[in-house]
C-alpha cells in the first residue's frame, strides 16, 4: 500500500471516529479500508469502504496531479469498463482526490468481509477489458460504456461469482 493510500485510510478512519460517529446511516459492521488500489495512468485508483459508503477513489500519483474540483464541479474519468463521473474531495489530510459514490448508504452489509468482497469485485469490473487485468484470464466479461447505475446492478450485487 502506498503512503498516499495509507493517508486516505487514516483520514477516513478519523472522519469515522469524529464527524460521522453519531450519524444514523453508519453501519457498525463496517470499518474504513482501502481495497485494490493500483496505479493507472500515473494516478492511483481503488475502492474505499467506509461505514457509510463505498466509493471509487482516484488519488494523484508521483508525476500525475489531480486538479482540485469545487463542490459543484465534476470530472469524468474513462476506464476500460466505461466512463464514470467523479466529484472532488479536498480533505486537508489527504489533499485533492476525486471520488465516485457507488453505494451509499451501506446498511445491507452484515459483515465487513461482505463489503470487502463487493469492493474487490468493483475493482475487477472497473478494469474489465483491460489486457493487464490478471483476474480476467479465464473469464469473459462484456462491458462497454457502463453507467454507474448499471455498474452497481452487475452480478456482484446479486451475489453471483462471475460478471457476464
Amino acid at each position: 500500500m502506498t503512503p498516499r493510500v495509507r493517508k486516505l485510510e487514516a483520514a477516513f478512519s478519523e472522519i469515522a471516529r469524529t464527524r460521522m460517529a453519531d450519524i444514523p446511516i453508519i453501519n457498525p459492521a463496517l470499518r474504513v479500508e482501502a481495497v485494490g488500489f493500483r496505479e493507472w495512468e500515473g494516478r492511483w485508483i481503488g475502492v474505499l469502504v467506509t461505514p457509510w459508503t463505498i466509493n471509487l477513489v482516484l488519488l494523484p500519483g508521483q508525476d500525475a496531479a489531480l486538479i482540485p474540483l469545487a463542490l459543484d464541479e465534476k470530472a469524468v474519468w474513462h476506464f476500460p469498463s466505461g466512463a464514470y463521473e467523479f466529484m472532488g474531495l479536498n480533505e486537508p489530510a489527504i489533499g485533492p482526490c476525486h471520488i465516485c459514490s457507488l453505494i451509499s448508504p451501506v446498511p445491507d452489509f452484515a459483515t465487513h468481509d461482505e463489503a470487502l468482497a463487493v469492493a474487490q469485485e468493483i475493482v475487477i469490473a472497473l478494469f474489465a477489458g483491460s489486457a493487464d487485468n490478471p483476474h480476467l484470464k479465464d473469464e469473459t466479461i462484456r462491458l462497454t460504456n457502463v453507467s454507474r447505475r448499471d455498474f452497481l446492478r452487475m452480478s456482484f450485487t446479486r451475489g453471483e461469482s462471475r460478471i457476464t
